[in-house]
């Protein structure tokens, strides 16, 4: 059973940062692409970061240049580098990874790590 597990949430001030980590239960190269989503309350799940099959990082408008991605092949962990937070960052922030395999989709989360911006 595939596992993804998020850490490194928690209360920050506005304009301050974090670093969210991912742990993945296999080869994190085994997933086509892997990315971070966040909840906040009343709204829905939005996509923020990820790697695409090629390897290229790609990033929602709403955090570009302050948000980066990266991963550590050696500890399976994919990471999710938050600077100058703002409020509107809160939120429930998901691992995600994907699989094709014979032509079918195979998603995976995490179980989520809250990320609150407040002062």
């Amino acid at each position: 059973q595939v596992q993804l597990v998020e850490s490194g949430g928690g209360l920050v001030q506005p304009g301050g940062s974090l670093r969210l980590s991912c742990a993945a239960s296999e080869n994190i190269f085994s997933f086509n692409t892997m990315a971070w989503y966040r909840q906040a309350p009343g709204k829905e799940r939005e996509w923020v970061a990820g790697f695409a099959s090629s390897g290229n990082t790609n990033y929602a408008d709403s955090v570009k240049g302050r948000f980066s991605i990266s991963r550590d092949t050696a500890k399976n962990t994919m990471y999710l580098q938050m600077n100058v937070l703002k409020p509107d960052d809160t939120a429930v922030y998901y691992c995600n990874g994907r699989r094709l395999r014979s032509g079918l989709t195979y998603t995976y989360w995490g179980q989520g790590t809250q990320v609150t911006v407040s002062s």
